[in-house]
C-alpha cells in the first residue's frame, strides 16, 4: 500500500508541477485570454497552487517533516481538480474533464491513504 500512494504521491506531483509550472510560465495575458470567466489572474494563482500543492504532496512525507501536510496538499489538490471538471463541463469539453477526473480519484486516494491506511509518521527529534 505504502507503494502505491507513493506512485500516487509522485504521479501528483508530476502532473502538477508541469501544469502549474506552465501556467506560471505563461504570459498574463494569454492565461486571461484562455479563461474569460475568470477574473484577471486567476490562471497565475491556480498555477501557483498547483506547484505548492505538488511539493507539498511529496516533501513533508520524504523528509518527515510535519507530514500531515501531505494528505491536506492532496485534498487541496482534489478541490482544484473539482473546480477544472466543472469548468470544463459547463465549457462542453467533455472530453478534456477526463484528465482532471483522474487526477481527482489520484488526490483523493493519496489523502485517504495517507491519513487513515498508511499514514508517514513524523521524524523522530
Amino acid at each position: 500500500m505504502n507503494r502505491a500512494l507513493w506512485a500516487g504521491q509522485v504521479l501528483l506531483a508530476v502532473a502538477f508541477l508541469g501544469a502549474g509550472g506552465l501556467k506560471l510560465a505563461a504570459p498574463a495575458a494569454d492565461l486571461d485570454a484562455s479563461m474569460p470567466e475568470f477574473p484577471a489572474g486567476f490562471g497565475k494563482l491556480i498555477g501557483t497552487l498547483e506547484v505548492a500543492g505538488a511539493i507539498g504532496v511529496v516533501a513533508p512525507a520524504a523528509t518527515g517533516i510535519l507530514p500531515v501536510l501531505t494528505p491536506a496538499a492532496a485534498g487541496g489538490l482534489a478541490v482544484i481538480m473539482v473546480g477544472a471538471a466543472f469548468t470544463h463541463l459547463v465549457r462542453a469539453e467533455y472530453l478534456p474533464t477526463l484528465t482532471p477526473l483522474v487526477l481527482l480519484v489520484v488526490a483523493v486516494t493519496v489523502l485517504y491513504g495517507r491519513l487513515k491506511l498508511h499514514p508517514v509518521r513524523p521524524r523522530a527529534r
